[in-house]
């Protein structure tokens, strides 16, 4: 599940879908009962709503157009 924060987490636009996405992979069963990687079990296809959740916050710093629409609240 993912945790909503009331005020900005430290450390950038995208570090809260970031922390969400390594806790996924982390508590995973690919990674806690395979032994695997996280990076090898994101390879995998695991936590995929997270990983697009940050590929899209990533996204939206170089789009030209949030500049007045702002970003896209996580």
């Amino acid at each position: 599940m993912p945790r909503y924060y009331e005020d900005k987490p430290e450390g950038g636009a995208c570090a809260g879908v970031k922390e969400d996405l390594g806790a996924c992979l982390l508590q995973s069963d690919c990674v806690l009962q395979e032994g695997k990687t996280p990076r090898q079990c994101l390879k995998e296809g695991n936590c995929q709503a997270l990983k697009y959740s940050f590929f899209e916050c990533k996204r939206s710093m170089l789009d030209t157009r949030s500049r007045f629409r702002g970003r896209k609240g996580y």
